[in-house]
């Protein structure tokens, strides 16, 4: 391994680094969620959150799209908007991104050929583009618990179709894991656990439990909550 400006530049061989990919967000708007029946829909948002803001703290190209805003899907998910505030979806039309020549073109410029995955519905949304851009000569890794359907054996059907053309399937903390790779790399390791510690359910609790009470370190302090000033007076 050697340093890339500053930060450990990890070995490839196969595996995703925080040098070699490119994230596609693709569709996480209200109306594709509302038709998510397989599998939990606070879980999806949850990971997928864990996972933009693992993105964003490797710094890595992040391509964000939506289908349809203003006449059926409604708008991106504010969840991901707090992550990007300055990034603008690219808006399409089509069912498919890779029939999008802007969606194209964004990881194109990356030019990354790894690609990770996630989006709303498995069946349209990861299928049919992840055959495209394999096809086209990318690698492409499907992060399978930031993705949903209205049925699971629309969702199973869809995973199968892509692992069989060649796709690879991730989770969103694997996939931050394999960024990380190496806990002695300081400059990500503080974000990764804050990540942890509010997204990743009991492996969060158990780090919590170490840090403090193993190790007699402080406990983690989040943002205390402030009620909105429309709601704040109602309280009066």
């Amino acid at each position: 391994m050697s340093s890339n400006n500053g930060r450990v530049k990890l070995s490839e061989k196969g595996l995703l680094t925080p040098d070699n990919c490119v994230v596609a967000l693709i569709d996480h708007q209200p109306q594709m969620l509302f038709g998510v029946s397989n599998f939990d829909r606070q879980t999806i948002i949850n990971n997928t959150v864990a996972l933009a803001r693992a993105a964003r703290v490797f710094d890595l190209p992040v391509i964000l799209s939506t289908v349809e805003t203003k006449d059926f899907s409604g708008n991106l998910w504010p969840q991901i908007r707090a992550v990007f505030p300055k990034q603008e979806p690219i808006e399409r039309t089509s069912m498919n991104a890779w029939d999008d020549k802007n969606f194209v073109a964004a990881i194109e410029r990356t030019g990354r050929k790894k690609i990770v995955w996630c989006g709303l519905w498995t069946e349209t949304c990861i299928a049919l583009p992840t055959i495209q851009a394999l096809h086209d000569g990318y690698e492409v890794f499907v992060v399978e618990d930031c993705c949903g359907d209205v049925n699971q054996v629309s969702h199973d059907n869809a995973m199968r179709r892509v692992f069989q053309a060649g796709a690879k399937p991730v989770t969103a903390l694997s996939t931050m894991l394999e960024w990380q790779r190496d806990w002695a790399h300081r400059d990500t390791y503080d974000a990764v656990m804050d990540i942890v510690k509010t997204h990743l359910g009991a492996y969060g609790v158990g780090v919590e439990y170490a840090y403090t009470m193993v190790h007699g370190a402080p406990a983690t302090k989040f943002p205390e909550y402030a009620i909105p000033s429309a709601f704040a007076g109602a309280h009066k």
